[in-house]
């Protein structure tokens, strides 16, 4: 399982400089809307006005802590500290250059750098597929939020597709995904890996049964864009 974690890793620093560019490209911008809708959705669930920390993980290149403190602002939210956590170090890179109010640390979801009940929010938007010991990852988030706090997720869930429209979706993802990506990467597996990964991981309700396995409430679940993207938020409810 290491072996296997590692080379993801790899993977990711491989595609880090050109990873923001293919995003853009390859959802044709749709996936920012995605992630406003969790970021406000969550604010909603979360009802508070006074955040100590917001953590996000597997951050990639920043994108998702930029809608966090954007709609912060407009929900009227004080965040104390913004914090991306990524075990890619060229992720991380990026990050940095890009994001100038947040603290970044190397580390995995698995092992989170953090302490207990120590974040009111926990994100992770396209990386939960991504981690092999996806069960400790959540135990992981559900030890480090604070009582009542809730985990995030925006992630590429398996779907049963079926009907024409399915098919036009399915066909972009196996087959015109990964030659786009590949051409703006140089990276073509790495792309590849994208939709071979959708294929390989769970249902939305069998994500949902994990969240509940570790000790987490569901909160909201919400797909968009024909079943591409899905949205899972989940809270803490015993300290």
């Amino acid at each position: 399982m290491e072996n296997r974690q590692q080379k993801i890793v790899n993977m990711f620093d491989d595609i880090a400089s050109t990873y923001d560019l293919a995003n853009r490209v390859l959802s044709m911008g749709i996936d920012r809307e995605w992630r406003k809708k969790g970021c406000n959705r969550a604010y909603e669930i979360l009802n508070s006005k006074n955040i100590t920390q917001i953590t996000d993980v597997a951050c990639g290149t920043g994108d998702l802590l930029i809608f966090w403190e954007r709609y912060a602002k407009r929900h009227g939210v004080s965040v104390e500290k913004y914090i991306g956590i990524d075990p890619s170090v060229k992720m991380l890179e990026v990050a940095r250059k890009k994001v100038n109010f947040a603290e970044f640390i190397e580390g995995k979801a698995q092992d989170l750098p953090i302490e207990d009940n120590s974040t009111e929010i926990i994100s992770i938007s396209y990386g939960i597929r991504n981690v092999v010991d996806r069960v400790d990852a959540l135990k992981e988030f559900y030890r480090a939020l604070k009582p009542n706090g809730i985990v995030v997720i925006l992630e590429f869930t398996k779907q049963n597709r079926e009907g024409l429209i399915d098919r036009v979706v399915d066909f972009g993802m196996k087959k015109v995904l990964p030659i786009i990506g590949g051409i703006i990467s140089k990276n073509y597996e790495a792309y590849k890996y994208l939709p071979n990964s959708i294929e390989e991981f769970l249902t939305t309700d069998m994500l949902a049964e994990e969240l509940e396995s570790v000790g987490f409430k569901m909160k909201y679940i919400k797909s968009f864009s024909m079943g591409i993207s899905t949205l899972l938020i989940a809270q803490k409810i015993k300290g």
